[in-house]
């Protein structure tokens, strides 16, 4: 079976007067009743004539054999994350694997943000080089005893993070968030300030810049701007998934740790994955539709959350007698 279709992939490349038994005579240069046999299932191709004949046709044998079996998926995984270096390395071959996507035109990403949308972060503000710090020192013992304020990431770092968010800015997004989505950001402030490892005025500026980050997603909300949508779901769990869809293919990426994630471009998964995306859309409230009092009320609760916030560094400030 899997012969049979390999060959049918290869018989859809071909001009119609090119003879499929020729071509596949030269590729394995074999005899042409040697091909023939091949062809017509007289003869199993061996692994290595497989592989020949799917790298010259840039045909995927993975892609093939997880169609025969739905239960597989063939995924790409991005490298471990442990220092400065390989921080870099992922932000690098992160943009090298989405700018070929998000360039072709009515190509769409679809955000499921348990947390803020990773991009958002990643704008050269004092909210993206804390972010980078709590990776670091969660990735690698290394970094567990600098404080915030001795932490100098290389300018190649933040230029390469900078470069990745900025890419997310030029492509039609549909983000869903619930009143959660920035909880894991505001704890990372909280546990970090309350460890003494980061100070008051820059907890502080971080919760600045998050508030400000939020408002220009309510204008943009507000505004109904072009090519930004926001879902707001409390029933459905996030998970961080996403999803790139163009007019010729599809791509999903699936965190498995703080920021690696599997990457595929398997078609009966990724469906399978833009079904359930739909499934929570359905249930969920599109903002930008929504009348002003539902969008402030969803914007508000944000808000409080990070007023809440400053309100205890401030009162940790005043009752710190010494």
């Amino acid at each position: 079976m899997m012969q049979q279709q390999l060959f049918s992939q290869i018989s859809l490349q071909l001009e119609a007067s090119t003879s499929l038994i020729d071509i596949v005579a030269m590729v394995l240069d074999i005899s042409y009743d040697a091909a023939h046999r091949r062809t017509s299932m007289k003869a199993k191709l061996s692994l290595e004539e497989s592989v020949l004949l799917a790298r010259h046709f840039s045909i995927s044998l993975d892609q093939m054999y997880t169609e025969q079996d739905p239960e597989r998926v063939i995924v790409n995984k991005t490298a471990s994350i442990t220092s400065e270096a390989e921080l870099h390395h992922y932000f690098e071959s992160s943009y090298r694997s989405l700018a070929p996507l998000v360039a072709q035109t009515h190509s769409s990403i679809t955000y499921s943000a348990k947390d803020i949308p990773l991009f958002y972060t990643l704008t050269g503000t004092l909210l993206a080089k804390f972010k980078i710090y709590v990776w670091l020192k969660l990735l690698h013992p290394r970094y567990s005893d600098i404080p915030f304020e001795g932490f100098h990431p290389g300018l190649d770092l933040l230029s390469s993070a900078k470069r990745l968010g900025t890419l997310y800015e030029s492509v039609a997004t549909t983000e869903i968030w619930d009143t959660t989505t920035i909880n894991s950001t505001l704890k990372q402030i909280h546990f970090y300030h309350e460890a003494g490892l980061l100070s008051a005025a820059d907890a502080k500026q971080v919760c600045w810049e998050l508030r400000e980050l939020l408002k220009k997603l309510h204008r943009k909300v507000a505004d109904a701007k072009p090519g930004f949508t926001l879902y707001f779901n409390e029933l459905l769990l996030m998970n961080n998934n996403v999803l790139v869809t163009t007019p010729k293919e599809k791509m999903l990426y699936v965190p498995f740790t703080i920021l690696s994630y599997f990457r595929t471009s398997d078609v009966l998964f990724c469906e399978q994955a833009l079904d359930y995306l739909n499934k929570q859309l359905q249930h969920s409230k599109l903002l930008n539709s929504a009348g002003e009092k539902e969008q402030r009320q969803f914007f508000n609760k944000l808000y409080a959350k990070i007023g809440a916030l400053e309100q205890w560094i401030d009162s940790k400030q005043l009752l710190d007698f010494n």
